[in-house]
């Protein structure tokens, strides 16, 4: 009988072993990469509107034959996924 009794408690103790060790370490959480789209979304967009602005001022301010508006965009734009591939690559480390 004491040898049942033994045996529960074994399967208990792992049990409990095996809660605690899920709860001091818990998994990536599903709404995790939301926020990384978001993340990187906010990357990419921030630079590139910002270059617009930027280039929409200058077209204004200091006209060429060339567009200011186009060009900043663009460089916004590569300079965004150069940050979002950064924070990626940063993230996948971790």
């Amino acid at each position: 009988m004491s040898e049942g009794a033994n045996g529960r408690r074994d399967r208990i103790d792992e049990d409990a072993r095996r809660k605690m060790s899920a709860r001091a370490s818990p998994g990536p959480s599903p709404l995790r990469g939301f926020g990384y789209f978001g993340m990187i979304g906010w990357a990419v967009a921030v630079p590139t509107v910002g270059g617009a602005l930027i280039g929409l001022w200058l077209d204004r301010n200091w006209p060429d034959g060339f567009s200011w508006t186009l060009a900043l965009l663009l460089g916004g734009l590569v300079v965004g996924m150069f940050i979002a591939w950064g924070w990626i690559e940063k993230e996948r480390k971790e």
